[in-house]
């Protein structure tokens, strides 16, 4: 719907699992391009591939009605399941055309701070990783620590105890990059919260997406919606996993 917006020069579109940490502004004042993205740092191939988690959109009206026709034909199966179908078609149209963006500062991944090789972010092999200079360096933060569910659906306690960053694999005590990872989805939480006046979703039981076959923005087996701030929230986890939310 982005691409509909004609009556604009140009739109920022954000996903809307990401906080963003400071002013894109500076992105209205690129040289004219149909789009500019960042590249996704954390494939494993390359070249890698454009991300969608933030594109800079001339927005045009034939351009729109070119992915409405590509999408009222339907998307290839494996593709839908995988949850990778606007990735895929942003990629399939403007991967060798678009204005690049550099994905540091504008495309740090919560899960980040949660690996040991930081390498591919940093853009060099040389440079000593600083968790506490790179989140103030980034724009934006976008949450990937899969199977942990998106940050609007509560952690399961054993599935936070598995995949929060282990300080340098020692696991004992706190270090800047656990401090941080938990910062970023409590205040994520706090938000939603006072802003949209929503809980959280209750927590999956780990069991049941943990190991899945994909990187799927995790939503499947809640069975519930988000309750509203005021309302009890029958579930065993919900309470504690607020707390450990919140309390970092």
């Amino acid at each position: 719907m982005a691409f509909s917006l004609a009556y604009y020069d140009r739109v920022i579109a954000l996903d809307s699992d990401i906080t963003l940490l400071s002013s894109l502004d500076e992105l209205f004042l690129l040289p004219t391009t149909p789009i500019a993205m960042p590249r996704a740092y954390w494939y494993d191939t390359m070249p890698w591939p454009l991300t969608s988690l933030l594109m800079v959109i001339k927005p045009d009206l034939s351009e729109f009605q070119r992915f409405r026709e590509i999408i009222a034909g339907g998307g290839d199966a494996t593709l839908v399941n995988a949850h990778k179908f606007d990735m895929e078609l942003i990629n399939d149209r403007f991967e060798h055309s678009a204005l690049v963006l550099p994905h540091r500062p504008y495309a740090l991944l919560s899960g980040e701070f949660r690996r040991h090789n930081h390498s591919a972010y940093l853009g060099n092999t040389f440079e000593a990783w600083d968790a506490e200079k790179v989140l103030r360096e980034a724009k934006l933060v976008h949450f990937s620590d899969w199977p942990l569910p998106k940050p609007w659906i509560m952690w399961p306690m054993d599935g936070l105890a598995e995949m929060q960053p282990d300080c340098g694999g020692s696991h004992e005590g706190t270090c800047a990059e656990r401090r941080i990872w938990k910062d970023l989805y409590g205040d994520f939480r706090q938000r939603r919260k006072d802003i949209c006046r929503l809980l959280s979703v209750p927590a999956p039981e780990w069991h049941r997406i943990k190991g899945g076959e994909h990187e799927a923005n995790i939503t499947e087996g809640t069975a519930h919606e988000a309750p509203q701030v005021g309302e009890q929230v029958a579930s065993g986890n919900s309470g504690a996993e607020q707390s450990v939310a919140h309390n970092t």
